[in-house]
Parts: structure tokens; C-alpha cells; sequence
């Protein structure tokens, strides 16, 4: 599936996003009123305090609403995606598949928090890391502004990437959430060339888009606010509103189309090395801390067994394919664990397989 297809076709949760950041300028709009109408009563200088108080409960009513029900929302698009980009299928009711595999992988919201973050730094640590063994090239004449740029387009593409690495949580079900996240992440760090690529590449037409719908939505704003007489600076700050309102629903959902299909392609093919996690480990805390959640993590009914997942449930491997694996595996002789038959140390102790 195309990632044009796989946007079109989870467009309901874009509305669903539309909506949250409606009802994010709603109350910024309202607050915008009641604050101008106080400020009035004390002349310039009240205006100008009640603009500065605005700003400020404005970005905390936007953060507020995001930080839960925004994210949400997004975890139950990220679900979909990552289900539709394997299989090449949209859950029929992808609302309700979205919220039901949210609740089975995470439990809570909580818990989805802490892996979310954990993820994003983990991923944003790695990158820091190897930008600095990209470093000894900066004596090379219009390098050093040429690397500034390029990682200023990977720090915006970052924010996608680590969604994706929490997609994989959502295909790889049959173990525990930290688990699978930092795999998840491994797999980033493996295929770090590939995803940034194209990661990156598509942010350049992001930031083309969101300069087009800025200028799209002030422009007609501003010249209606200095016909009324009013304040052109509000128009401003409302047109940024509205430009970020369109840029969360659709433009964001479409970029992640965009990568969870690049990372989809990749990540049940690669082969991951243990080797790499204690790599990963020195380089991040945050992965440190999501691997060591990971390892003490055992895998809940809720994870593997039987859930709804929109009228459906989740398969549990059959008796005869549970047999055959084991035939193809290794077994630790520290620990006990299964591991593939081509695994040269343990997933989950680490140590040396014969």
C-alpha cells in the first residue's frame, strides 16, 4: 500500500485530530475575548498584558488537551498504520481497532507516556551521538553549514521516526510493550540511512506546505482585521493557530503515512544483534532505561492472548508452528530462553549461544 492510499484511507482520524485542534483555537478564541475585554478597561498597557497572559494560557490549554487526548488519538492512528502498512489492510472500524490496541498494549495511558518518551529520547540521543562522529568533517570548507542544515531537517523528521518505532510495539504482539519498543528502536538505529533519507526528504515538502497554508490563512485574515480596524498582531497569532490546527490534523498524519510505510518496509526483515543494544545503552539513557523496563517485562495475557480488536482477536500461534520454531531454535544454557536458530547471544540474558 502507498502511503497516498494509507493517508486516504485512515482520513477519519485526521478529523478526529481536525476536531481536537478546533476545540484548541475555540478556547484559545474565547480566552483571546474575555482577557482583550479586561485588558481594555486599563488602556495600552492592559492590552498589552492581557496579550502576554493569552499567549501563555493558550499554550497551556494546547498542551493540556495534546498531552492526553491528542496523543491518544495519535496511538490509535499509529496502531492502524502500522497493521494497514504490513498487511495491506484497513481495519474495517479503525477507530475502535486503534483504541482497542492502545488499551491491550498499554493498559493505561500512563504507561504509554513513559514508553512514548522514553522512545523519543532514546531516538533523539542516538541521533546526537552519531552527529558527533560525523563531527571530524567540519574543517572541510561550507561543511560545518552544510551539516546544520542537514540536521536541522533530521531533528524535525526525528518526532516521526520514534512514532514509527512505537508502531512496531503494535506489530510485534506477542511480547511485552517495552520490549517490543526497544527493538523497535534497534531497528531505527540499524536502518538509520535509509529512514532518515527519506524521512528528511519529505519534511522539506512539509515545511513548502505549512509556508503555503500560513500565508493562505493570514493573508485573507489580515486584510480582514485592518479593514475592522483591529490589531493585525492578533490576526497573526490567529493565523498560526489555524496553520498549526491543519498542519496536526492532515499534514503531520501524512508525513507519518509517509515513514511508517519506509520503516514498515524494513522492519520484520531486519535481523537484530544483541551486540547493538549494549551499544545503544552507552549511547542513550533513554534506551538504557527502556531496555532494563524490557528485560523485567513479562508479557501480560492482554499482550499476546485473545483481545477485541474491533470485533476481531488476536491469533495466538498455533501448536504445530510453536513446535516446528523450536526445532529451528537455540536455547540458552544460562538462562533457559528461546532464541532464533541463527542467534549468536541470548535476547535475553546475553550470553554466548553454542
Amino acid at each position: 500500500m502507498k502511503a497516498g492510499e494509507l493517508f486516504r484511507k485512515t482520513l477519519p482520524f485526521c478529523f478526529a485530530k481536525l476536531l481536537l485542534g478546533g476545540a484548541t483555537v475555540l478556547i484559545s478564541v474565547l480566552l483571546l475575548v474575555i482577557l482583550l475585554a479586561i485588558g481594555s478597561l486599563f488602556g495600552d498597557g492592559g492590552f498589552g498584558i492581557a496579550l502576554l497572559i493569552w499567549i501563555a494560557a493558550s499554550g497551556t490549554v494546547r498542551y493540556l488537551i495534546m498531552h492526553y487526548f491528542g496523543y491518544l488519538v495519535k496511538a490509535g492512528h499509529v496502531a492502524v498504520l502500522a497493521e494497514a502498512a504490513v498487511t495491506g489492510v484497513v481495519p474495517a472500524n479503525q477507530v475502535a481497532y486503534g483504541k482497542d490496541m492502545v488499551k491491550s498494549r498499554f493498559a493505561t495511558a500512563n504507561i504509554y507516556f513513559v514508553v512514548d518518551k522514553l522512545v523519543s529520547g532514546a531516538v533523539k540521543q542516538i541521533q546526537r551521538g552519531i552527529e558527533k562522529l560525523g563531527s571530524a568533517l567540519e574543517f572541510i570548507p561550507g561543511m560545518q553549514q552544510i551539516a546544520q542544515l542537514a540536521k536541522f531537517f533530521v531533528e524535525l523528521s526525528l518526532g516521526y521516526v520514534d512514532e514509527c518505532c512505537l508502531g512496531y510495539t503494535f506489530y510485534k504482539r506477542e511480547q511485552g510493550a517495552f520490549q517490543s519498543a526497544c527493538d523497535g528502536v534497534v531497528i531505527y538505529a540499524q536502518n538509520i540511512k535509509h529512514l532518515l533519507k527519506n524521512a528528511a526528504m519529505t519534511m522539506v515538502k512539509v515545511i513548502l506546505l505549512v509556508i503555503v497554508a500560513m500565508l493562505l490563512v493570514f493573508v485573507p485574515l489580515g486584510l480582514l482585521f485592518k479593514v475592522m480596524g483591529w490589531n493585525v498582531v492578533i490576526a497573526f497569532l490567529l493565523a498560526c493557530f489555524l496553520t498549526w490546527v491543519l498542519k496536526f490534523a492532515f499534514l503531520d498524519s501524512c508525513i507519518l503515512c509517509n515513514t511508517m510505510i519506509s520503516y514498515m518496509q524494513v522492519a520484520p526483515t531486519t535481523q537484530i544483534t544483541f551486540d547493538l543494544y549494549n551499544k545503544l545503552c552507552g549511547l542513550s539513557r533513554s534506551f538504557k532505561e527502556l531496555w532494563n523496563k524490557g528485560k523485567t517485562e513479562t508479557p501480560q495475557p492482554a499482550y499476546a492472548a485473545a483481545s477485541s480488536m474491533g470485533g476481531a482477536s488476536i491469533p495466538s500461534p498455533q501448536p504445530m508452528q510453536n513446535a516446528a520454531n523450536a526445532m529451528q531454535s537455540k536455547f540458552c544454557t544460562q538462562c533457559g530462553k528461546q532464541n532464533a536458530a541463527n542467534s549468536k547471544f541470548c535476547n535475553s540474558c546475553g550470553a554466548p549461544l553454542q
